[in-house]
This record gives C-alpha cells, structure tokens and sequence, in this order.
C-alpha cells in the first residue's frame, strides 16, 4: 500500500456554511442595535431626569448610571459579536478549535440577549423608585415611552428576537452530526499499489522506468558508440615491444 502525499481537500457541508451566514447576521444585528441605543440615549436621559425632578434622588446620577450601564453593554455585546464573526471564519476552514470557542462565546451571548429580552418584555426599570418618594416604575416607563418614538420599543424587541434565534440556530448547526467529519484532522489516504511498480524505496526491476537497458537497445550505449567506455586492453593485444621484459625490436 502506498501512502499517498496530497491529501483530497475536504468539502465544507452545508451546516457549517449555514451557521456562519447566521453569526454573520446576528453581528449586522448588533450593529443596528448598538445604533438604536446611541439615537436614542439623549432622550432616555432626559425622561429620567423628569421623572426624578422634586424627589430625593438625583436624576442626573440616576440617568447618567442608566446610559452608562446601557452604553457599555451593547458596546460589550458587538464586542462579542465580532470575536464570534471571526470564529466564524475560522469554522468555515474545519478548525475544531473555533468550533467549541464558538459555543463558550455563543452561551454567554445567548444568556446577555435572552436576559435582556425578558427584562425588556417585562416592562420593568426598577431603580428602587417604589421606597421614599421616588417614582414608581412604572411611571418611569411611561415617561420613557412618550419620550422616545413608538418604532424604537418594537423594533428593538424584534432585533432581540432575530438575533437570539439566529445565535441559537448557529450553535446548535455546529453540534449536528453532518459537521463533525468536516472539524477532524485530516489523515494521509492509502492507495493500492499499481501494477507494475514497486514499494518505494526498492530498486527498480526490469522492464519498469529507471531500469538500465541492456546493450544494443534504444537509449543505451552500446559498445563502440559514442558515451560508451572503451573496454581495458587485455595483456594480449599490448604490441610486443611494450610488453615488460620484451626487448625493443632491433633497427639493424
């Protein structure tokens, strides 16, 4: 058996494919979002203001903690996000490594979208407002509502949906049997033999490529051709006057 030195590249199945497209999109998705949020935090800040003006609780602090808390977050998740499109490139080459930093990175981002979906679905900003003479929360949502357009809550809601739907469908792409072929590392391939040749290493037989020719054939010198070494004189064809202790032929 021969082991053969090109490996057969291996063919990227369609679930490694479709997950990449995925975490791609949850990434565009971030970047909306993170863009909603930045339109959006002026008047968030000023609604909090308001509704915290007469009480014992400063609003600026209140409003600023809020956008800060808000800011570093979705700067936080698109972080994220992009180290998960990188890992994404790295998945679409079979690196068994991405694979599982993708589902480390993808679980705390499934936790962050998943929780901020139901505190946003819950409709609660809970500042401690409902102790002393703060406002209630609800009335800090209503505030919040009339202050930012009627698009922004919905929209952002639906964003949240897209993206932990597509994060989850990502995830759980990867972990299907049809993908794991494709992250293995790759072995050598053996093939039989050809007839005809040999194990490489062993000297070639006759009548196979690199075997020398015999005398007289095409490509192979024979005797008196040209490339061919002339045969060594043999003691009797040296003429008799130089043969040792032969004397030299007399002139007389």
């Amino acid at each position: 058996m021969v082991d053969s030195q090109s490996t057969p590249a291996r063919q990227r199945p369609s679930v490694v494919s479709i997950s990449s497209y995925l975490i791609y999109l949850f990434l565009a998705l971030q970047v909306i979002t993170l863009i909603i949020s930045l339109t959006t935090f002026g008047k968030t800040r000023d609604a909090l203001r308001d509704a915290y003006a007469g009480s014992s609780v400063d609003g600026d602090q209140v409003a600023d903690v809020f956008v800060a808390i808000g800011l570093g977050g979705g700067i936080l998740l698109l972080l994220l996000a992009v180290v998960l499109g990188v890992l994404a490139l790295f998945n679409n080459q079979g690196r068994n490594g991405a694979r599982i930093t993708t589902w480390i990175v993808g679980g705390i981002l499934v936790c962050c979208v998943g929780g901020g979906l139901l505190s946003n679905a819950s409709g609660g900003f809970n500042t401690g407002g409902d102790t002393g003479d703060g406002p209630s929360p609800d009335e800090i949502k209503r505030r919040l509502d009339e202050a930012l357009p009627d698009w922004v809550t919905p929209v952002s809601l639906l964003l949240g949906v897209l993206s932990l739907i597509a994060l989850v469908t990502a995830l759980i792409l990867l972990a299907l049997p049809k993908a794991h072929p494709f992250f293995r590392r790759a072995t050598a391939a053996w093939e039989p033999p050809t007839p005809g040749t040999s194990y490489p290493g062993a000297p070639p037989t006759a009548g196979q490529p690199g075997y020398p020719q015999s005398s007289g054939e095409p490509g192979y010198p024979s005797s008196g051709e040209p490339g061919y070494p002339p045969p060594a004189n043999r003691p009797d064809d040296t003429p008799p006057g130089d043969r040792p202790g032969s004397n030299p032929p007399s002139t007389s």
